[in-house]
């Protein structure tokens, strides 16, 4: 089966791009603000709190840093008129990072206050390794500004839990998640057990240091496992939510976490960059490939 989906992840930038939308969409809100608010909108109506991402990463020059930073600008503005319950989560490759690290601080310093100002969040989504340390160096330079900030830990990381003790205390939020980056054993857990076990104990971690977490997985073991363990330990509901990707199946569950009183958070992709997002998630995990085509002709 692996072999069976690696190939499929290989072959489908050969697939027209038409086709590919099709099921790509599922995933994505769409390519416009107005889309993307329609969509936020849906969802708010159903009881769910929203995370909205402007699709791409590693801009390569200064004017695309900044047509992107004004593109968060004009999002954030929207989110505000419509009064959505809506924030925004950002990759700092985006803005520059790698390219002019400068360019990128000043940049998000711009969204930071943007957030600040409408009373609204902006968390930071983690890269792959080599930009660990300067996300979270920058997060750590904002933190004790604001509560509207936050930032992502990913539980195949070997340094995660050391991370996570050292971020720990005054205005620590964060997301767990497991992580989509290819990374070497030397730095990562490869066995999915212990991604698993990980993420468990890094949002046990967080609650129990006084911490914010969001619970980022479709994972029904570890959701099942933590809202056991909140209930158990009586946490309260200002301490935690449940967070998903729009589009991915969850069998009803998510519903009957919104009627056990859970905040759970919906993280909605949106923009133009749809296409390579979409190939470049797929080549990084094989196994979705098979998983995706599986639903496209299960809907034709």
């Amino acid at each position: 089966m692996k072999l069976v989906n690696n190939t499929l992840a290989t072959l489908l930038p050969l697939i027209p791009k038409v086709f590919v939308k099709r099921f790509a969409m599922r995933y994505v809100a769409g390519e416009t603000v107005e889309e993307a608010l329609s969509v936020v909108n849906r969802l708010n109506e159903a009881g769910y709190a929203v995370t909205l991402d402007i699709l791409g990463e590693h801009t390569k020059s200064h004017d695309s840093a900044y047509q992107v930073r004004d593109a968060y600008f004009d999002l954030y503005n929207a989110i505000h008129n419509r009064g959505a319950d809506c924030n925004i989560s950002l990759k700092l490759t985006h803005l520059g990072l790698g390219f002019d690290d400068d360019l990128a601080e000043n940049n998000f310093s711009q969204l930071l206050n943007k957030a600040i100002s409408l009373n609204n969040f902006l968390r930071i989504d983690m890269e792959n390794s080599p930009y660990t340390d300067r996300t979270i160096n920058l997060y750590n330079k904002y933190r004790d500004e604001t509560d509207c900030i936050g930032l992502v830990i990913q539980s195949y990381l070997l340094r995660s839990a050391d991370d996570i003790d050292n971020l720990s205390g005054n205005r620590f939020n964060v997301r767990i998640c497991k992580g989509i980056y290819r990374e070497p054993e030397e730095i990562a857990y490869q066995a999915p057990e212990e991604i698993r076990q990980n993420f468990i104990s890094l949002a046990q971690k967080v609650i129990e240091s006084g911490g914010y977490v969001g619970i980022a997985t479709h994972d029904l073991f570890i959701i099942d496992t933590l809202e056991t363990w909140i209930l158990n330990k009586k946490i309260s509901g200002n301490r935690y939510e449940f967070q998903v990707l729009y589009g991915v199946p969850m069998a009803g569950r998510l519903e009957k976490l919104l009627d056990a009183g859970h905040k759970v958070r919906i993280y909605v992709p949106v923009g133009e960059e749809w296409y390579p997002y979409s190939i470049r998630r797929l080549q990084e995990n094989p196994h979705l490939a098979g998983y995706i085509i599986k639903n496209f002709f299960r809907k034709k």
